[in-house]
């Protein structure tokens, strides 16, 4: 089975225990357990940088929100946080991005600053600046560093510097962008830092630039269960964001299958048909939303990319894009699995050992292939919507 290369050895190991010298049950119960645990998992991301760096901006980007939509942090050409604001995902809650107040005042301290905006509660900081870092700056990652958590410089409005640069004659983008790169890193070296790092980033433009460098750079410094998070509560917006999300879901899929057959040996007549749909619904729901296949995710992807929407769902082929239920799935698992295999596994069920054993066979191999089916499904829109909105600006 190829998605057990995707999974954490040390949690293969303990499922494998468990089924060699306990019981289905309990490598069951050790499964269900992870995924309630990975449900509740929260990740908090600081955004920090100089008044009118453009971090509310950012902090709606990252949630895959514009400025003006609803629940999107405030922006304006002066500073308008005062104070450590929480924004959680619209999608996943338990997902927060804090927008933290400007540094770079006469007053500034930053270990002061650390403790007034609660440091430990973040899992890493991203310190933006719209030009070159300044003193406050390298000051705030220093004093990260000294408390051993992670920071990453992002330089942001580069989409307004590039058409700036556009009005010139031999214009060079790559030559542009290196440039910008170049100039921060100076500025960074000059102040102490060893080395630096620097991510370009445009908040409305992120599948441009370093943002999805960016994005793969923090995701790899996380710890698993949080980097899972991180992966698919990003907006799909770039076509290896699709392709990681995708291997990232499809890791899980043996677990809900495991699950699903260790209910149906259990010998209740119609109790492992309920589970399976339980378990189909919620994680094809789980697809549907991290591929941003949802009416609210296409209409700010058309809005970004200047490609009306109807455009946009004309390229989905999956049923599941118009509905997601537990009659549809009940549907697709009679048309799937043939007319006759809930009513299979149901006599299956009944009988003492040996039938119990088959009913959970048959379960195992009819939610895997369903799930497998429908992630491919609702993985290949994913990546056909994002083609043809990046169609456009080719």
């Amino acid at each position: 089975m190829d998605d057990w290369d995707n999974i954490d050895e040390e949690e293969v190991k303990e499922i494998r225990e468990a089924l060699e010298n306990e019981t289905l049950a309990s490598a069951a119960a050790k499964i269900q357990n992870y995924c309630e645990q990975l449900d509740h998992v929260e990740l908090n991301i600081a955004v920090t940088g100089e008044s009118g760096s453009g971090k509310s901006s950012f902090v709606n980007a990252i949630r895959g929100l514009g400025d003006e939509e609803e629940n999107s942090a405030p922006t304006g050409v002066v500073e308008t946080t005062m104070e450590p604001t929480e924004y959680h995902h619209p999608k996943y809650p338990n997902v927060k991005v804090w927008d933290l107040p400007g540094i770079g005042t006469p007053n500034f301290k930053a270990d002061k600053y650390l403790q007034q905006v609660g440091f430990h509660r973040y899992d890493f900081f991203i310190i933006i600046a719209s030009e070159r870092f300044k003193v406050s700056s390298v000051q705030l990652a220093t004093e990260i560093q000294r408390m051993k958590k992670r920071f990453y410089f992002a330089r942001s409005k580069i989409d307004d510097n590039i058409r700036a640069e556009k009005r010139k004659k031999g214009f060079d983008e790559e030559k542009t962008l290196d440039q910008i790169r170049q100039d921060c890193i100076r500025g960074l070296e000059e102040n102490g830092v060893p080395s630096p790092t620097v991510f370009l980033i445009s908040s409305h433009e992120l599948c441009h630039y370093d943002f999805p460098l960016l994005e793969e750079t923090m995701e790899k410094e996380l710890p698993k269960h949080k980097r899972h998070v991180l992966l698919l509560s990003l907006p799909n917006i770039t076509l290896k964001i699709n392709q990681r999300k995708k291997e990232a879901l499809q890791a899980n899929i043996w677990k809900m299958a495991l699950l699903s057959g260790a209910v149906a040996a259990v010998p209740i007549p119609g109790l492992s048909v309920a589970v399976d749909v339980t378990i189909l619904v919620k994680e094809i729901s789980r697809y549907y939303e991290a591929f941003g296949l949802d009416d609210a995710s296409l209409q700010n992807l058309s809005e970004k990319m200047e490609v009306p929407v109807e455009e946009l769902k004309a390229v989905l082929k999956s049923p599941l894009n118009k509905e997601i239920s537990a009659d549809v799935v009940i549907k697709l698992l009679t048309k799937a699995a043939g007319a006759g295999i809930m009513v299979v596994e149901y006599w299956l069920s009944t009988i003492p050992v040996l039938g119990s054993m088959a009913a959970g066979g048959l379960s195992y191999t009819t939610t895997y292939y369903m799930l497998k089916s429908c992630l491919n499904e609702l993985a290949d829109d994913g990546q056909n919507v994002l083609m043809r909105a990046l169609q456009t600006e080719v």
